[in-house]
């Protein structure tokens, strides 16, 4: 039998001698000398005190304790030899699992990333659950999810506990977007951030988000008071409600240019920009699927966002 490294030495000696019914022929086998082999067993017999080997005829056969004990011992070497070859599947991708916490205001982003990533490893389960930028952070630091993908604010230098490290996947720019028919469709730009935002009625995320709170981070700087008409908690409902024509939004730069029907106007002073990032936690384990979500993501999203400087 060939001798598996990480399998207790003195079990396989047992194992070789009930297969070839002699020490001599299992030490030869093996490439050991009989004293060593005999040795082994015996400090075996002696741990679990019983008798594994009749050893008085002219063949050695297993006693009923080692026919039972080896039963046990082969149905444990499947398992190793299981798990061996579950590592070796988990290197090379063909299996594994990915917990993924996601902000909803990121999807155009993450669901055409998760396409991909099933499409290039569907031995892979990816499981994803939608979160706050803060409860990204705690579920992270929980052990909960392997990675998040949420906003960053560039401007705003945001702060992250020590264990939380960050992969920025791109920076984007903020915009004012109208629908086709309001009155403003047909400015050029750029208009007087502080005069517009203050005039026109707005419709916005919840400041639950982490966008939403970038932009009154901005306003406040900026002594800006918004015109908030309608508040949200998802993207297309606000992007339905713009097209109609009535209220305005501040959306990034990706997302309105996907969707038919809004015009972009830059405004001065300029909308915050705000980067999207990985997070993980700095000390945990990363495994091979979320070393490899990690790399598709920078290998995307380098040609999905573009990153633009003042």
């Amino acid at each position: 039998m060939e001798r598996n490294p990480v399998f207790p030495r003195s079990i396989q000696y047992l194992m070789a001698v009930a297969e070839h019914q002699s020490f001599t022929r299992a030490a030869e086998a093996l490439y050991v000398s009989q004293p060593t082999l005999s040795q082994q067993i015996r400090q075996l017999e002696d741990l679990l005190d019983t008798q594994l080997l009749d050893r008085s005829g002219r063949v050695v056969r297993l006693t009923a304790a080692g026919e039972v004990y080896l039963q046990y011992a082969y149905r444990a070497l499947r398992e190793l030899e299981a798990g061996t070859r579950a590592i070796y599947d988990l290197q090379d991708l063909s299996r594994g699992s990915l917990r993924l916490g996601m902000m909803p205001v990121t999807d155009y982003l993450t669901t055409p990333l998760l396409h991909e990533f099933i499409a290039r490893y569907p031995g892979i389960n990816v499981s994803t659950t939608e979160m706050s930028q803060d409860d990204i952070a705690a579920a992270l630091t929980e052990d909960r999810i392997d990675v998040g993908v949420s906003y960053n604010c560039v401007l705003a230098n945001d702060k992250h506990p020590d264990d939380i490290d960050t992969q920025t996947l791109c920076v984007e720019r903020l915009s004012l977007a109208v629908g086709c028919d309001h009155d403003l469709a047909q400015e050029i730009g750029p208009l007087n951030s502080i005069e517009v935002l203050e005039r026109e009625p707005m419709v916005m995320l919840n400041n639950n988000y982490a966008l939403r709170r970038h932009i009154d981070s901005f306003c406040f700087e900026n002594s800006i008071k918004l015109t908030i008409a309608m508040e949200a908690t998802s993207v297309s409902l606000i992007t339905e409600v713009v097209r109609l024509g009535r209220l305005a939004t501040i959306l990034p730069d990706v997302i309105c240019s996907a969707q038919p029907r809004l015009h972009q106007i830059p405004m001065t002073p300029e909308l915050p920009r705000h980067g999207i990032s990985l997070f993980f936690r700095k000390s945990a384990y990363k495994s091979p699927a979320c070393v490899a979500f990690g790399e598709l993501a920078s290998e995307l999203t380098s040609t999905r966002c573009r990153i633009k400087q003042g």
